[in-house]
């Protein structure tokens, strides 16, 4: 078993899903009809497919399969972002769909995974963020957005616009102004209850990123909480010596 023969397997595959020979959405032949085909070991068959899936062309689940996601190999979603006009554009790039819309009181749970008081009230969004702008495409996160609920009127507006921002459209539409967004980032597991949405494995190593948006008076009128398996998400920062 050669690197060389992973590569072949993984080049003849990936050219058989940007000629349409196997279809967005289609599964691949099993793993030993595979191994049978190209007279690969197991092994040599799962390297191949890791490569394909690295490059967002397959997913693989557990009792289903490998499923074709993409003809061309995904750009990568490698976000460096340092001001709220950075994020506005990330938004308008990989637009949301609406899975649900519902008001929420925060019990201990909630107010510890929010980082907010108990009992605080929150209009609650729950979106998936699609792959480069279409509803269609893979998932690359599950958003979960807990809105000020004096703003209980935006979940319409939040679902028409799936480009936009919640908070832009907040600041367009009441005036409340950002200052600052506070960002933590955490690496977590894919929880059961948003695998299937999210087509990843539960319990699959994913990243957590939490925002809180915060007014000039210091008060925190938006939260959100976006899920990214591994596979499809890379944080990327620059650090720069300060001048002695």
């Amino acid at each position: 078993m050669t690197a060389a023969k992973n590569t072949d397997l993984a080049r003849d595959l990936s050219e058989g899903i940007a000629s349409g020979r196997f279809a967005v959405g289609t599964l691949l032949p099993t793993e030993f009809e595979l191994c049978d085909q190209y007279g690969l070991s197991r092994y040599a068959v799962r390297k191949a497919l890791d490569e394909l899936q690295e490059l967002g062309l397959i997913s693989r689940r557990k009792n289903v399969g490998t499923r074709v996601e993409a003809m061309r190999p995904r750009a990568g979603f490698t976000q460096s972002i340092a001001t709220v006009e950075e994020l506005a554009r990330f938004g308008a790039e990989h637009v949301r769909t609406v899975q649900s819309i519902n008001d929420v009181v925060a019990d201990l749970a909630l107010a510890k995974h929010l980082a907010c008081p108990g009992g605080t009230r929150w209009l609650h969004i729950a979106c998936l963020r699609m792959e480069g702008g279409s509803t269609r495409a893979r998932p690359i996160c599950w958003l979960d957005l807990y809105i000020d609920p004096a703003y209980s009127d935006i979940g319409p507006i939040v679902r028409d616009a799936p480009e936009t921002l919640a908070s832009s459209i907040i600041e367009e539409r009441y005036g409340r102004r950002i200052a600052r967004i506070r960002q933590d980032i955490e690496a977590v597991l894919v929880p059961r209850e948003h695998a299937e949405a999210l087509r990843a494995e539960a319990g699959a190593p994913a990243l957590k990123i939490t925002r809180h948006y915060i007014d000039p008076a210091d008060q925190v009128f938006e939260i959100s909480v976006s899920l990214h398996p591994a596979d499809r998400f890379k944080f990327s920062m620059e650090m720069n010596r300060t001048r002695e």
